[in-house]
């Protein structure tokens, strides 16, 4: 199962069994001990400086989750505040959200007796009580303003049933129970109030750099909008910059959120627009309003990114984001995704983002540049795929020619597809050896897309290549994906941030068309339903009229694996670097990265749940 830990991933090496059994026992008497002694201590709310990372579960705000992450235990420590406790909770991950094939931890209720445990639910949303009990339980408090309930888990662990926690976007799920359940197998989670979080879990451990005194502020914030009642909005903001406003370097960013709006405002992001238009028209309303101006498709630069559970952005000390002064536009668009799936009326919103900026320039401009695939029709996913792969590349002969001798230091990236992406990854390969990986999502939803600081800076030098491949599932679709701006067209880039600043924007590839088009021929001539390939009829029409047998699809798969690129190694000003760009040979890896083997620790406890001594629970 993809959610799980075995999938994908080499056996880890197990302790053996008596160690296994002796540290059961060991830690089964800490567990214990540490339930019955933080059970007792009735009264005062943890400290939230223990748990630096936080996000709501459920729209309403009766969930909330804390969290911090400890690399030398490769452990993530969890508290989890319910606000109006009935009979019980579940909390846990799956592969993208799913009730099924869950790995959980679960607190429930008699009406006499609580109980935690670790479970799992099978392919049909049954529950089983885990034969390892990977959630530790740390302890649960009761306090007037609900329940502090604190476990620790393992990143990896040697249970098959268990979700492995890796880099990226982590699926959380949870649960409330409202009727007492005698058991666990009792519970019927398709019938408890049940919904989805996602976040980065692991969050990388960085050091935040000094800020300047002179550092000044800027709100870029909604105006006191009404939150349109619909489970999804899109809406979208035009804000200027002071008339002659030198240029700046923005050193961090962070959120502005409406108190109480906290479990609506999804994500958001600051574009800032093209700098050949002298004018934007004011707006203010939804993204998808016919009324919206069309010249608003040209503020696409990100100058900032926040999804819900990030928390503040900082650029390195050596660099930073230039805003202002020549060749820069005053106009800049909010862009707020709002997740209202209770349909509330009524609310007013001013959230946004802090813009932290100085007059005094650091060393470096930081820059952006796209990776990965060009929007184009030519790159294309077969309909009824559960896994289907597409590649870009950013090739060596474009790094020697547009990277300074001394290279570029990646810092932070965005990853972004349409509704079908699954994974992105992109890696760093040089000589032909895979050396690094840029940044990977295996869980990648795009419904969570930010701007996220890599652990380690990656050093890109001229002749280095830089690898972005997305994976796709489209068992929901009739006819073909193919590449576009549209959202059921499909993308595959990653915006790297990085410094010193240089004039490549864009490094990214597409298959030559002209072997393209020998495809169509060949589907022609072995298939009796005929694809037209008429100059006057669009790629994305044959694409659309292809019979979608094995054949064709491995016949593509293969085309895409072989055939030669064109080249995009683009300039600011969207003009290509000097040089032949056209029908360039793929890549030769000759030396792949090894997976990662997941570092498991000893089994924690037995199957057991732990009794818990929560009092009187509402029935009401």
């Amino acid at each position: 199962l993809p959610s799980m830990q075995t999938s994908g991933s080499k056996p880890c090496p197990c302790p053996s069994f008596k160690l296994r059994e002796v540290a059961s026992m060991y830690f089964t008497m800490i567990a214990v001990f540490l339930v019955i002694l933080v059970v007792a201590l009735q009264g005062s709310a943890p400290r939230g400086s223990d748990f630096p990372y936080k996000v709501p579960l459920d729209p309403q705000g009766l969930l909330e989750l804390s969290w911090n992450v400890s690399y030398p235990e490769q452990a993530v420590y969890f508290q989890l505040f319910v606000r109006d406790l009935r009979f019980g909770l579940l909390f846990g991950m799956s592969d993208r959200g799913e009730f099924e094939n869950a790995d959980l931890a679960v607190l429930w209720s008699d009406g006499h007796n609580s109980y935690f445990g670790d479970a799992w639910s099978d392919a049909k949303g049954q529950l089983h009580m885990d034969s390892q009990q990977d959630y530790q339980l740390l302890g649960a408090r009761r306090t007037p303003e609900g329940l502090y309930l604190l476990f620790r888990r393992a990143f990896s662990t040697c249970d098959p049933k268990d979700y492995l926690i890796e880099d990226g976007t982590v699926h959380l799920i949870y649960g409330i129970l409202e009727k007492p359940v005698h058991s666990l197998q009792a519970i019927n989670i398709s019938a408890i109030h049940r919904g989805l979080q996602r976040v980065q879990l692991l969050k990388p451990n960085i050091t935040i750099p000094e800020l300047p005194s002179n550092m000044k502020t800027m709100e870029i914030t909604a105006p006191n909008i009404v939150i349109p009642s619909q489970e999804t909005t899109y809406w979208c903001y035009m804000a200027e910059l002071p008339d002659n406003f030198p240029k700046h370097h923005i050193i961090m960013y962070e959120p502005v959120i409406t108190v109480g709006n906290e479990a609506l405002v999804h994500h958001m992001e600051v574009f800032q627009c093209a700098a050949e238009f002298d004018s934007f028209p004011h707006y203010n309303g939804p993204c998808d309003s016919k009324t919206k101006p069309d010249r608003l498709n040209y503020c696409r630069h990100v100058l900032a990114a926040w999804a819900m559970g990030a928390q503040a952005f900082y650029y390195p000390k050596e660099a930073g984001l230039a805003f202002g002064g020549p060749g820069s536009s005053r106009y800049l668009r909010l862009e707020i995704h709002y997740h209202n799936p209770l349909v509330f009326k009524g609310r007013h919103d001013s959230s946004g983002i802090r813009l932290y900026f100085t007059a005094t320039l650091r060393r470096y401009d930081a820059g952006i540049m796209e990776l990965g695939l060009v929007y184009t029709p030519v790159m294309a996913i077969p309909p009824g795929e559960d896994a289907f792969i597409l590649t870009g590349y950013c090739t060596d002969k474009c790094t020697q020619l547009a990277l300074p001798a001394a290279g570029i230091r990646i810092f932070a990236s965005q990853l972004h597809t349409h509704l079908a992406g699954r994974k992105v990854v992109t890696v760093l390969s040089r000589d032909g050896r895979e050396r690094q990986v840029v940044n990977a999502d295996g869980h990648y939803s795009p419904h969570f897309q930010e701007i996220r600081m890599l652990k380690e800076v990656v050093a890109v030098f001229p002749g280095d290549e830089l690898i972005t491949t997305c994976t796709y599932n489209t068992e929901d679709r009739s006819r073909a994906t193919v590449g576009g701006f549209g959202i059921l067209e499909e993308m595959c880039v990653n915006y790297v941030h990085y410094y010193p600043q240089t004039q490549l924007e864009l490094c990214k590839s597409a298959v030559d068309p002209g072997y393209l088009h020998r495809y169509f021929n060949l589907v022609n001539r072995f298939n009796d339903e005929e694809v037209c390939t008429c100059p006057q009829v669009s790629v994305p029409q044959q694409f659309f009229s292809v019979p979608w047998n094995t054949f064709n699809r491995d016949v593509l798969k293969s085309l895409y694996s072989f055939a030669p690129i064109s080249m995009h190694c683009n300039k600011s000003s969207a003009v290509r670097f000097p040089g032949e760009w056209e029908k360039q040979p793929l890549p030769t890896i000759t030396e792949r990265l090894q997976e990662p083997v997941p570092r498991c620790q000893p089994t924690p406890g037995p199957a057991a749940p732990v009794p818990l001594n929560l009092g009187k629970l509402r029935r009401d």
